[in-house]
């Protein structure tokens, strides 16, 4: 398994202020990965208390994976983590893959605030990227398209919901507050606030996904 975003502006963190999106193939601090993992169970749960961490990374099967995944990420960025913490931390996530049906390599860029409803058959390619607050749903994939003029890979913006069965192929950019129905196969750029259903993917409304993605107030909030 291979480890290795709004697109036009990506955000320059720092230790003192951790990352809105994770940063591919970059070494992140510790305060950066923190807000990552806490950023991902507040979306679950309205806070991020130690007991439910510790309830989530045992007994929550989307979450974990998240967990581990972020975890990944960090340790092969740090020399004395990469050696240690990594190759547990990849194990782990290697035989969560085949449990949970979930393909997303640590490497992949994906914003804080990630959230995995239902598990089963995702599948995300390493060089797909992912903003802040993005919902999947089971069945969901999102890669390459090999030819035409949209080959490439996808770039999602913050605030999106995809919904079961979902596919998202090629070179295309997704805006923000976005909500693609289920079975939904979108190969064309789609513009902030859209409603997006059908096969192949049309715009029916511009409600955008208020009501789909939930409890994204984590800034600030996260010790």
């Amino acid at each position: 398994m291979s480890d290795s975003a709004h697109p036009s502006k990506q955000a320059t963190a720092t230790d003192d202020a951790p990352p809105q999106r994770a940063q591919p193939a970059a070494r992140i601090s510790y305060a950066q990965y923190r807000f990552l993992v806490l950023s991902d169970l507040y979306r679950i749960t309205g806070h991020a208390k130690p007991s439910a961490l510790l309830r989530y990374v045992f007994h929550g099967e989307s979450y974990r994976y998240n967990f581990w995944m972020r975890t990944c990420a960090y340790a092969k960025g740090h020399p004395w983590l990469r050696y240690t913490l990594y190759p547990f931390a990849r194990l782990v996530l290697g035989h969560l893959v085949y449990k949970l049906g979930i393909s997303i390599p640590s490497g992949t860029a994906i914003g804080s605030g990630f959230y995995i409803g239902h598990f089963g058959g995702i599948v995300v390619s390493q060089k797909a990227t992912i903003g802040r607050n993005c919902n999947i749903s089971q069945g969901v994939t999102i890669g390459r398209a090999n030819r035409g003029r949209n080959r490439g890979y996808p770039v999602l913006g913050d605030n999106i919901y995809i919904g079961p069965g979902a596919v998202i192929a090629g070179s295309v950019r997704i805006g923000n507050n976005v909500a693609i129905g289920a079975n939904c196969v979108v190969t064309m750029d789609i513009p902030d606030d859209s409603v997006v259903v059908g096969v192949p993917g049309r715009i029916i409304s511009r409600e955008g996904s208020a009501g789909y993605v939930n409890r994204t107030d984590y800034d600030g909030k996260l010790g």
